[in-house]
């Protein structure tokens, strides 16, 4: 049996669906740490490796060969690790790799009708007539060769697919198109719905928004109540400066990159004394905050500067417009 087949509840997402879902959107995304977290629990949960692999490997017709190699990377390192703990993960069914029909495009063209339950034109109309490899390469290649493969069907993959395209920023209208032909294969509005909460987990609340907005939902405030803003006044070692610097600007910039709900660490010195440093904080809540702070690029951050720091003073701040932080930046763009 198939991971969404197991359960699959109508009203909500079993465990397989939530793991799968993380998965493909960390994949999205390349978060390889959280990307790992994600891979034991789902196979925890009772994902077969043969589903994982399947997922990543059609992952990269939506987020790239990089991101998806990176991804099968990381599972097997984890599968790695596991079987030397000795753990037994179930291979599950066996990858499907041979497609000897005569014509490929036809094949496709035909598994594109069935997911969108309308007549596809050959070629396809704008793209497919501006460049018509593009579209031999989605219908022979996608929706041919990847999708014959039967070890996820036609639910699980678009599934698979709705998930990613969330986390990406910029292709609402691809997730709008997927999220339409994964309706047709059975996925409900209220699974649909269950998604947003996990893409919120796992890339932020920027891009469940963008989920919620594409099936009708209300969208939800990316700053919070409790949201954090604060100046951090360091002084550092004279000794220490330069290396201190090199590793604060990666660990804000790895921070900026990874966690959604850290809005900004903006490192600033003075002028006339380099080894006094500000930092403009903002997070977007206190449970931002805390995730950053047991975060391992903070938590190796924070011991490898202890001996370079001579004083540190966080100053709590209060906001006099909060509405405006999130067109803070958009002048930079």
């Amino acid at each position: 049996m198939k991971a969404q087949e197991i359960t699959n509840d109508p009203k909500r997402l079993n465990s397989h669906q939530q793991t799968l879902a993380a998965i493909s959107a960390l994949t999205a995304t390349g978060d390889q740490e959280k990307l790992r977290s994600a891979l034991n629990e789902g196979l925890d949960a009772g994902l077969a490796v043969n589903e994982i692999k399947e997922a990543l490997v059609q992952l990269y017709a939506y987020c790239g060969f990089p991101r998806s190699l990176n991804a099968l990377g990381t599972f097997q390192s984890v599968l790695d690790e596991r079987a030397s703990k000795g753990i037994r993960d179930k291979e599950g069914k066996a990858i499907i790799v041979e497609n000897a029909t005569a014509d490929k495009y036809e094949q496709g063209r035909k598994v594109l009708e069935a997911l969108t339950k309308t007549p596809q034109q050959k070629p396809a109309p704008g793209f497919g007539e501006f460049a018509p490899r593009a579209d031999a390469f989605l219908k022979e290649h996608l929706f041919a060769d990847i999708f014959s493969s039967d070890v996820l069907n036609y639910r699980q993959r678009e599934f698979v697919t709705i998930s990613a395209l969330s986390a990406m920023p910029g292709v609402a209208p691809q997730l709008k198109a997927h999220i339409a032909m994964g309706k047709n294969t059975g996925i409900t509005d209220a699974q649909l719905s269950a998604l947003t909460g996990v893409i919120e987990k796992v890339a932020g609340r920027q891009q469940a928004n963008v989920l919620r907005a594409a099936i009708g939902e209300p969208e939800l405030p990316v700053m919070q109540p409790d949201m954090m803003v604060r100046i951090a006044e360091i002084e550092i070692v004279p000794e220490y400066l330069e290396q201190y610097n090199a590793i604060l600007k990666k660990q804000s910039t790895i921070s900026i990159e990874k966690e959604p709900g850290v809005i900004s660490i903006f490192p600033m010195y003075q002028k006339d004394n380099p080894t006094v440093l500000r930092l403009l904080e903002i997070y977007a809540g206190k449970q931002a905050y805390d995730a950053h702070i047991r975060s391992a690029h903070f938590q190796e951050y924070k011991t490898s500067t202890l001996k370079m720091v001579k004083s540190l003073k966080l100053v709590e701040m209060g906001t006099i417009n909060p509405e405006a932080i999130p067109d803070l930046f958009k002048k930079l763009k």
